[in-house]
């Protein structure tokens, strides 16, 4: 899977089962990612509720496009996307 070098980031939570889907889908596409957890960071949880307008998890920010949830037909498509 190309890439183009977009930065993903993951906000998320240790209980969140779409929050492990997310992950795994990035681990298994062999994409970096940075994970959030939003329960030990106050300042990344605020961050993540100004970007995304969301209080839930996941959230994840590829590039500069925010995606709720587990979305990996999404995930895959903002991936390719010429930057």
């Amino acid at each position: 899977m190309n890439t183009n070098n977009k930065k993903v980031t993951v906000y998320s939570t240790p209980t969140c089962p779409f929050c492990v889907y997310a992950k795994d889908y990035f681990k298994q596409n062999n994409v970096p990612f940075e994970d959030i957890d939003v329960t030990k960071d106050q300042a990344k949880a605020k961050e993540m509720v100004e970007k995304s307008g969301q209080m839930g998890v996941p959230v994840i920010e590829i590039g500069s496009d925010i995606v709720i949830g587990f979305q990996p037909e999404v995930f895959e498509e903002l991936l390719q996307k010429e930057a």
